[in-house]
């Protein structure tokens, strides 16, 4: 069975003003450099390097991967270009979720100068990391709403990246734009270390609830720890997941290269398998390709770029 890794990242970090050491630099095609001021951290060490597509390559092979979605890292409109531009040259790349500035004025003109830019026709979902914002009821916020609007009617799913005090408006939004698919990342950062599972529980339930929202089985690890988590620590929040949103509105992301500190690739999909290994066949087809497909719209987006290749053709005739 071919699989799809829903969720993935590349970068290469440039050393930050404040850095007193650099990312240990390699050659090879990739985002241009940019400052990530987290890995100046303590205990970064190991991530503090460039992941590009090359060096997923091996995992996501073994692993029996040959698509994925590439996901945003930082909040720059000039990363989303090189992540086109990119995915325009590597087969393996399906689709990119961007970021946006959900409450800009200029939205609708980014997004058409996006389309139309080398890659555009791989475009498929955009995201903000609301995760970062103080305000819990940022997605309620008129001017992000109508960014919103204006990403359904650009034929894009809108990746949710936000934490369980997030939920409440997160569920909001979904239920006031039926229009637009929503994807769950992470799924909101699950309990996994505490095993405290309330509010959570009852707030994902609430949002599974809503048929055009659906959730990535991903980053859960990371919530635990290197050390710190089993496929037994992770189970309560996968069921969750899986029981609330059906294997046909669940898909699996990998969330590498963010994953390593606390697993390594064939680890996480290690994990997945174990995670869904009481679904039917049909069931765990869904988690590993069918229900990206669906979400992010690929299959229609891949005819569409076939016909638009013929036409092309056509005219130069």
């Amino acid at each position: 069975m071919s699989r799809i890794d829903a969720h993935h990242h590349v970068r290469r970090p440039a050393p930050s003003p404040s850095a007193t050491h650099g990312p240990a630099p390699s050659p090879g095609p990739g985002p241009r450099r940019r400052v990530h001021a987290w890995l100046d951290a303590p205990g970064t060490a190991p991530v503090r390097r460039d992941f590009t597509l090359e060096d997923l390559a091996p995992p996501g092979q073994a692993a029996g991967v040959d698509r994925t979605i590439l996901v945003q890292v930082l909040p720059d409109t000039g990363e989303t270009e090189d992540f086109l531009t990119l995915a325009s040259t590597a087969g393996t790349v399906a689709g990119v979720v961007r970021w946006v500035d959900l409450p800009s004025d200029r939205l609708p003109r980014t997004l058409d100068t996006l389309r139309a830019a080398p890659g555009g026709e791989l475009l498929v979902g955009t995201r903000h990391l609301v995760q970062d914002e103080r305000d819990p009821r940022w997605l309620s916020r008129p001017d992000v709403r109508r960014g919103l609007r204006l990403v359904a009617r650009a034929d894009l799913a809108y990746d949710l990246l936000v934490r369980p005090h997030q939920l409440p408006a997160a569920i909001d939004a979904v239920r006031e734009l039926p229009e637009l698919t929503f994807v769950l990342d992470h799924p909101a950062e699950p309990p996994v270390a505490t095993g405290e599972m309330q509010p959570w529980t009852s707030l994902v339930r609430e949002l599974a609830a809503l048929l055009n929202a659906f959730c990535k089985l991903s980053g859960m690890v990371t919530e635990a720890g290197r050390n710190r988590w089993s496929v037994a620590t992770l189970r309560p929040c996968a069921d969750v997941v899986l029981d609330a949103f059906g294997p046909e509105r669940v898909m699996f992301g990998s969330d590498w290269p963010v994953c390593l500190p606390a697993a390594s690739h064939e680890e996480v999909v290690g994990a997945a398998e174990a995670l869904t290994d009481g679904l039917t066949e049909a069931e765990r087809s869904h988690v590993f390709r069918a229900t990206a497909e669906r979400a992010y719209r690929l299959e229609e987006r891949h005819r569409r770029g076939r016909a638009d290749d013929a036409e092309a053709v056509e005219a130069v005739r």
